[in-house]
C-alpha cells in the first residue's frame, strides 16, 4: 500500500539507484542510504534483546528504499516520493505512506493503533543547521511540530519516536547526540523515557557518500522504552564498544574545556588583560579543519588570558597529534591529563610559540628534547586507543 503519494515527476527522478537525490537535496534531506551489513547488524541487536520481534509492527518514519524494513508486518513513510517508489518495488508487502515524518506526529498516520506494540528501526536524517559544513545550501525549509523542533533533524526524529510511543528503537545516528551535553539535553523528551541497552559505534566512512576526509562516529543504538529514563551521567558511565572491538568510557577522560573558555568572550575578558587570540573550540574534529592561535580578533575569536595561556599551546599542540585520535574520539571534547600536562607545559608553550611570530612576547627558555616528551604524553593519553 502506498498512500498519499506525490504525483509531481522533478528533472533529478529518471534514476531509481540510490543516487537519485542531487547534491543539494541530499544535504538538505539529510538521506545518506544504509549499507545491507549495518542493516544486519541493526537487526542482530534487536533480535538479541526482544524474544518475539514478529509480536512487533516494525516502523521506519525516514525508511527511504525501505531497506531497514524487515518481518511479518512493516511500515514506512518518507518525504522523497521518488524513494517511495523503489521500496515498493522492492517490497511490495511494506505499507508505505508518503508524508514529512516530522509534522503532526501521532500512531493514525501510520494506520497503528494504541495498542498496537512497535519497534522504530532506521537512519533517521542529520542535518546540523548550525554547522559550518555545507551551510551555503542548507535550507532548513522542514515543516517540524513546535514538540519537536530542534537545530539538527536527527534530533528531532528521536524526540518524535518519544511521541509515537515506540517500545523498542534502533536507529543510527551520531554519537554527538549522546556524547554533548547540549545535544543531550534537547533531547529530554526523549532520554526521559527511554534507556540506551546496547550499542555498537561504526565509522562515517561506512557510508561512502559521506566526506572522506573527517570520520565521525556514527552509533548504533538500541534503546528501550522506560520509566527512569537517562541523565547525562549515565551516559558519562557507559562502556561504548566500537565496530573494531574498542571499549571505553566518558568518564575516564579529561577534557581542556574544564581549564579554558572555547566561545568568544569579548564581553568577559577584557582586551588588556589579552595576551593572544585563539580560534573558537568545539570538538576534536572540528579541531582538525580549524584554525588555533590567530593575531587579529574576530567574531570568531576567544581572547586568551594570560594564566590560561599554557593550556591553549597545548590545543595548538594537541591539533599536530591528531591523527593518532581514532575516529570514535572525533566528537568529543579535546582531552587532557592535567596534572602531567602541568609538569611539562613549558614544553608545549616553547613549541607553540616557536610556530608563530606573533607569539615571540609569550616565549619561553628553549625546551631541550622535547619530542620525545610529547610523544609519551599523548601516548600515554590516549593509552590503547591511540593509533600508530
Amino acid at each position: 500500500m502506498f498512500l498519499g503519494a506525490d504525483t509531481t515527476i522533478y528533472p533529478w527522478e529518471a534514476a531509481v539507484e540510490q543516487k537519485h537525490l542531487n547534491v543539494e537535496r541530499t544535504v538538505n534531506q539529510g538521506s545518506f542510504y544504509t549499507p545491507p551489513h549495518l542493516v544486519d547488524m541493526v537487526y542482530d541487536l534487536i533480535n538479541s534483546h526482544v524474544n518475539r520481534i514478529e509480536d512487533y509492527i516494525i516502523v521506519d518514519t525516514s525508511c527511504g528504499y525501505g531497506s531497514m524494513l524487515r518481518g511479518a508486518r512493516t511500515v514506512g513513510s518518507d518525504i522523497d516520493c521518488v524513494a517511495l517508489r523503489q521500496a515498493a518495488l522492492n517490497n511490495p508487502h511494506i505499507d508505505l505512506f508518503h508524508f514529512n515524518g516530522l509534522s503532526h506526529v501521532k500512531r493514525d498516520n501510520y494506520h497503528i493503533r494504541n495498542s498496537d506494540n512497535i519497534i522504530i528501526v532506521g537512519n533517521p536524517p542529520y542535518n546540523d543547521k548550525t554547522s559550518l559544513i555545507k551551510h551555503t545550501i542548507k535550507q532548513h525549509n522542514y515543516v517540524i511540530d513546535d514538540g519537536l523542533k530542534t537545530r539538527d533533524l536527527g534530533l528531532s526524529f528521536l524526540l518524535s519516536y518519544n511521541t509515537l510511543r515506540a517500545d523498542y528503537i534502533c536507529v543510527l545516528h551520531p554519537l554527538s547526540y549522546l556524547i554533548k551535553k547540549t545535544n543531550f539535553h534537547a533531547l529530554k523528551a526523549f532520554t526521559d523515557h527511554y534507556i540506551l541497552k546496547d550499542s555498537i559505534i561504526i565509522s562515517s566512512n561506512e557510508f561512502p557518500q559521506l566526506s572522506k576526509k573527517t570520520h565521525f562516529p556514527i552509533i548504533i543504538a538500541f534503546y528501550e522504552r522506560c520509566t527512569s529514563g537517562m541523565d547525562y551521567r549515565f551516559i558519562e558511565q557507559y562502556t561504548f564498544h566500537t565496530i573494531d572491538k574498542k571499549t571505553w568510557q566518558l568518564k575516564h577522560f579529561d577534557t581542556v574545556d574544564n581549564y579554558i573558555l572555547k566561545y568568544p568572550n569579548a564581553k568577559k575578558v577584557p582586551l588588556e588583560d589579552t595576551v593572544t587570540f585563539f580560534w573558537t573550540l568545539r570538538d576534536i574534529n572540528a579541531l582538525k579543519r580549524n584554525k588555533t592561535f590567530v593575531d587579529k580578533e574576530s567574531s570568531t575569536t576567544v581572547r586568551v588570558r594570560p594564566e590560561q595561556f599554557a593550556y591553549y599551546c597545548y590545543v595548538d599542540i594537541f591539533k599536530e597529534y591528531i591523527h593518532h585520535i581514532p575516529y570514535y574520539f572525533g566528537n568529543c571534547n579535546i582531552c587532557i591529563e592535567n596534572e602531567t600536562f602541568n609538569a611539562i607545559k613549558h614544553i608545549f608553550i616553547q613549541k607553540a610559540c616557536a610556530k608563530y611570530r606573533f607569539l615571540a612576547h609569550c616565549a619561553q627558555k628553549p625546551a631541550a628534547e622535547y619530542a620525545g616528551l610529547l610523544d609519551a604524553y599523548f601516548q600515554a593519553l590516549m593509552g590503547e586507543h591511540y593509533v600508530y
